[in-house]
């Protein structure tokens, strides 16, 4: 079936929307006409140029820009499977994501050429292609806009909707970062089910401030467009850069982990005023601070705030905290709502049973937007899906109105500024030092980032390690937002359950008291 294929809302609303604008990106604007014409080429030229299939990756490295807009959407129109890679990966988890992946193209910025111009020069590797988006002195083989030139302006054939279209890799509870395989099925049901909770319209101007690369990006990215809006990129997020696009640009709606709201209206450039054209805001990776959210609430009445709750394996929603449910004193506010149309959830115990209404268990979930595979884990993959409930890992309850209350995490993950950091991953790369004897990792509460990675290490007898030689030597191993921004040390051993498992929950219970959310 081709029903849902993006193709059937891009072409048409390229066509519908010609001279309206399509993106805002510094101090270029580009109508629908231009966008949809350098997404042609590039569809074309990938394939051309670049010898990249309907089922061969490609993988971009780049903070946002219209370019990576146009890179989604040529994958989209069936140009390739585009890989985005998460811009604080260390070298090794590049290199290991570029061979396990089979990349062959990768689009890179001049900010971020560097960090694969080692895969790039390897003869082993996959990699045969480095695009420059922009300008600079740094390794690549082909520009960008000369690859645009030589594609032509046809229509590629239609993709199918099984057709894979994005490779997001996560972190991994065994250290290597999984690959989730996502199709177009999958991206257009996250749309339809995000959309039926709320609203995409050509008069909305819209702010991709969160990182491209991640999946909660992914309903601006495909929607928007969609609906002949205007998508406005900032590179990075920057307090003072985001304020200055919303007023140039009457910015209506925007997506933001509670860390960058508190950032904004803790700087101190912030003006009620300064926001003033925001209707929409919606949030979401993390647990949002009470004090943030009143603040919110007391300077915008009229904002409708709301927030989504998901993962990168269900590309990325599954449940929505609606703007009615936010007022101030909400009970309701505490919880990450209510399941989106099309998705259908499950508190199940440790044998896969259903839970009744408020009882505590795994949160379970089942609907057509979840990914297909963990790349080449086949393993993974079945775990996951167990008894036909893909199985998040979160642990919570439903209230008797369907309201989700995420209470504690089976999985052993923390999110600390919307980003997802394994235990396990961390403590794989302190564990190597050779002074290291015991270690466990999790997450604790930080007012600023949610969570944040604090290890607790027990030392060979006679060793003396700083904190801070453990942070140097863990970097070493992965990206920087992982290393643990505390070390706790021990001399007494880690306590373990009776399987011999480190029990975390004890270890996290003294950080967490007395906090109403436990988990993001």
């Amino acid at each position: 079936m081709k029903e849902l294929v993006y193709s059937r809302m891009f072409l048409p609303a390229i066509t519908a929307n010609t001279d309206s604008i399509a993106t805002i990106d510094g101090a270029t604007q580009r109508t629908y006409a231009e966008h949809g014409e350098r997404v042609l080429r590039l569809a074309n030229a990938l394939k051309s140029e670049l010898g990249i299939g309907r089922s061969d990756r490609f993988a971009v490295m780049a903070t946002n820009s219209a370019q990576y807009i146009e890179l989604y959407h040529a994958a989209f129109l069936g140009a390739g499977v585009v890989n985005p890679l998460n811009l604080r990966l260390a070298g090794k988890e590049l290199d290991y994501i570029i061979r396990d992946s089979g990349t062959e193209v990768a689009f890179v910025d001049a900010m971020f050429a560097q960090h694969l111009a080692s895969a790039f020069a390897d003869g082993d590797s996959p990699l045969r292609h480095v695009v420059l988006i922009g300008d600079g002195d740094v390794p690549h083989d082909i520009k960008y806009e000369d690859l645009l030139a030589a594609g032509s302006t046809d229509v590629p054939e239609e993709p199918e909707e099984d057709d894979p279209v994005v490779l997001m890799y996560t972190g991994g509870t065994t250290g290597l970062p999984k690959g989730v395989l996502l199709d177009q099925r999958a991206e257009m049901l996250n749309l339809y089910h995000v959309a039926a909770v709320q609203s995409f319209d050509p008069t909305q101007t819209y702010l991709h401030q969160t990182p491209l690369f991640h999946a909660a990006s992914m309903a601006g990215v495909l929607g928007i467009p969609a609906a002949g809006a205007v998508s406005v990129t900032i590179p990075l997020f920057d307090p003072a850069g985001v304020m200055n696009l919303i007023e140039t640009h009457g910015v209506t709606q925007t997506v933001m982990v509670p860390t960058m709201i508190g950032m904004l209206l803790a700087h101190p450039e912030f003006a009620p005023e300064r926001l003033a054209t925001l209707k929409q805001l919606t949030y979401g990776a993390s647990p949002m601070p009470a004090a943030i959210l009143e603040k919110l609430l007391g300077l915008y009445p009229d904002l409708q705030i709301s927030q989504g709750y998901g993962m990168t394996e269900a590309s990325a929603v599954l449940t929505f905290l609606t703007a009615e449910d936010h007022f101030a004193g909400g009970e309701r506010l505490r919880s990450a709502g209510r399941p989106v149309p099309g998705v259908l959830l499950s508190i199940q115990d440790a044998d896969g049973t259903p839970l009744p209404k408020g009882a505590t268990g795994e949160v379970c979930a089942k609907a057509g937007n979840f990914m297909r595979e963990y790349w080449n884990k086949p393993e993974a993959t079945e775990d996951v899906f167990r008894g036909g409930w893909y199985h998040t890992g979160d642990a919570g309850f439903l209230d008797d109105n369907g309201y989700l209350f995420l209470v504690d995490r089976v999985k052993d993950m923390i999110v600390t500024g919307g980003e997802n950091v394994y235990s396990a991953e961390v403590e794989s790369a302190i564990s190597k030092h050779e002074a290291v004897a015991q270690v466990a990792v999790i997450g604790i509460p930080h007012e600023t980032w949610g969570e944040q990675v604090h290890a607790i290490v027990v030392l060979v007898d006679g060793a003396v390690v700083t904190e801070e030689e453990i942070q140097v030597f863990t970097r070493e191993e992965i990206a920087g937002y992982k290393v643990p921004k505390s070390v706790e040390f021990r001399s007494e051993p880690l306590p373990l359950s009776g399987a011999m498992k480190v029990l975390k929950k004890d270890l996290r219970a003294p950080y967490w008291e007395g906090q109403e959310r436990a988990v993001n």
